[in-house]
């Protein structure tokens, strides 16, 4: 072989071997091209998938977040329940009752009327007003007279029954204002008649024109005729 023919044949060799090498560069790029399209789109579909998943559980965080209100409200719904148990007298056996109020003047529907029976006396009646249940203490009701204020004393001995007045209960107390056999006294058209002497709103009763001199009244009864205030 000539050194021409060499040289040429030398200079081939180098371009074949050149486009061969940039063939293989070329064909290499591509495949890193393709893996990291690839790459990319399994990320992608990898991050599409966690998508929905991080979804499902930003829900349940929510859900979760409902569920606290919902046992908050719950909480505050036994917390009205405790207190509204809370109120009222502890009986000891884990229940409490509501504890009954003593009666004032302002809780009682009253009247009075004049009866003849034991010489005339005034029959008082006592009844709660409607929704309210209260308890006539064991003592006289005070009832007075006149400007003066003349109380009337005790017609019984022996000491009356506290009494708890509710819906259709009624109380009596008889009153004898004159029980003196003298004549005179102080003629009078009304009584003032009080739960106690402590009874900041005593109420007047008219019960027409009566003669007073050393009045006494009975006690609180359940019955009229029990009432009834006998020498």
């Amino acid at each position: 072989m000539s050194g021409n023919r060499r040289k040429a044949f030398l200079v081939s060799a180098v371009l074949v071997g050149g486009a061969l090498l940039m063939t293989a560069c070329q064909d290499t790029d591509e495949a890193a091209d393709t893996g990291a399209s690839q790459g990319s789109s399994s990320a992608g579909a990898s991050s599409d998938t966690a998508t929905p998943s991080g979804s499902s559980a930003a829900g349940a965080g929510q859900g979760s977040g409902k569920g606290s209100g919902t046992a908050g409200k719950g909480s505050g719904a036994t917390g009205g329940t405790e207190e509204g148990a809370g109120s009222g007298a502890d009986t000891g056996d884990g229940k409490r009752e509501p504890v009954e109020q003593s009666c004032g003047a302002n809780d009682i529907s009253w009247n009075a009327r004049s009866e003849t029976q034991a010489g005339g006396y005034i029959l008082i009646s006592a009844k709660a007003k409607p929704g309210i249940t209260c308890i006539l203490p064991a003592a006289l009701p005070t009832v007075a007279f006149g400007s003066d204020g003349t109380e009337a004393g005790p017609a019984e001995q022996a000491a009356g029954k506290q009494i708890t007045l509710s819906g259709n209960t009624t109380a009596y107390a008889g009153v004898n204002p004159k029980t003196t056999n003298a004549d005179g006294g102080k003629e009078l058209d009304s009584i003032i008649v009080a739960v106690g002497n402590d009874d900041p709103e005593p109420v007047s009763l008219k019960v027409g024109t009566i003669t007073v001199d050393k009045p006494v009244v009975t006690n609180w009864h359940t019955s009229a005729t029990d009432a009834v205030p006998f020498n």
